[in-house]
């Protein structure tokens, strides 16, 4: 088994990246961190072969982290999972030995792809890696593993929706004892309203969520929001 860390300083997210890792064979999270600090102790402690790490983090920034790791010994394989996408930020994750990034948001199918070419590099490494010494072939052959082909939009999901998104939604108001607004989902989830409304009306629209019209003093209805039980 792989084992992995999951660094996000969003439990929500964190949880989420976690039961994504838990469905792909092979990986199994040990452990989940929120902080820079918070990591690093958990790669201290060992039994961590694979950080997802995000770079927005509350003390340090992720490739702050990867720079401690590497100057303290410590040679844990990374994969950046963040908002962050501008071009600085991707070359100094390449330059600090990221092995993949993987831009926020994503669908489980962009995640595990990269598990499991990151899965394939360990056992092609493994193969070549008892000789010793190895010829342009094997090296080939190593730098080959972690190459990804583009993943597919998940299925039912129109383009610009991302199964992270609609899981925190769906987990919201699966939680809620009424109904809410697009407003109060913006607000238990930390996305803007004008997300939250786009999202909730394809949920309501694929049957997974009932619409009600609450009125006020405005005389303009507020549109709410239930989950339907499958």
């Amino acid at each position: 088994m792989i084992d992995v860390l999951v660094v996000d300083d969003d439990y929500r997210v964190a949880e989420i990246n976690a039961k994504y890792v838990g469905k792909v064979p092979g990986f199994r999270v040990t452990a989940r961190a929120h902080s820079a600090a918070q990591a690093l102790a958990a790669v201290e402690r060992g039994s961590v072969d694979l950080v997802l790490l995000d770079h927005y983090l509350p003390d340090q920034t992720g490739l702050d982290l990867v720079h401690r790791m590497r100057e303290q010994g410590y040679g844990t394989d990374v994969i950046m999972i963040t908002a962050a996408s501008d071009v600085t930020t991707v070359q100094q994750a390449m330059r600090l030995g990221a092995l993949h990034y993987l831009v926020k948001p994503f669908t489980f199918a962009a995640l595990r792809t990269r598990l499991d070419s990151y899965a394939a590099l360990r056992r092609t490494v493994d193969r070549v890696g008892g000789r010793g010494v190895t010829g342009q072939e094997q090296v080939d052959r190593i730098f080959g593993a972690l190459r990804t082909s583009p993943a597919p939009s998940a299925p039912g999901l129109p383009s610009g929706h991302s199964e992270p998104t609609t899981d925190l939604i769906c987990g919201v108001l699966h939680r809620a004892d009424q109904p809410l607004s697009a407003h109060e989902v913006a607000a238990r989830t930390g996305l803007s309203r004008s997300t939250a409304q786009r999202y909730l009306r394809h949920l309501e629209q694929a049957g997974r969520l009932r619409l009600s019209l609450r009125y006020g003093d405005t005389g303009r209805p507020e549109h709410r929001y239930a989950w339907v039980a499958p």
